[in-house]
C-alpha cells in the first residue's frame, strides 16, 4: 500500500468516524508529533560528540576507514 493509499484510507475513517476514534486518532497524532519533535540526545549528548568531532578534525583522535571497519569485522567473526 503506497502512502497514498493510505492517506486516503485514514480520510475515509476520519469522514465516518465517531467521536471516540477521532479522539483516539487525535491522541496518536499527538503522541507521534511529541515523539518526532523530542531530542533524540540529551545536551551532554551532544557535547561529547561535539568534543570527540574536534578531536577528530584536529587529528588528535583515532579514526578507522569504513573498508577498515569493515576488515576487523571479519577479522573478529573469524
Amino acid at each position: 500500500m503506497t502512502s497514498g493509499d493510505l492517506r486516503n484510507k485514514v480520510r475515509e475513517y476520519v469522514d465516518t468516524a465517531d467521536v471516540r476514534l477521532l479522539k483516539m486518532l487525535e491522541a496518536i497524532a499527538e503522541t507521534y508529533e511529541n515523539e518526532v519533535n523530542e531530542p533524540i540526545l540529551d545536551e551532554d549528548q551532544y557535547q561529547i560528540l561535539d568534543s570527540r568531532r574536534e578531536a577528530h578534525l584536529k587529528g588528535e583522535s583515532k579514526s578507522l576507514s569504513w573498508e577498515e571497519v569493515k576488515r576487523k569485522i571479519k577479522s573478529a567473526n573469524s
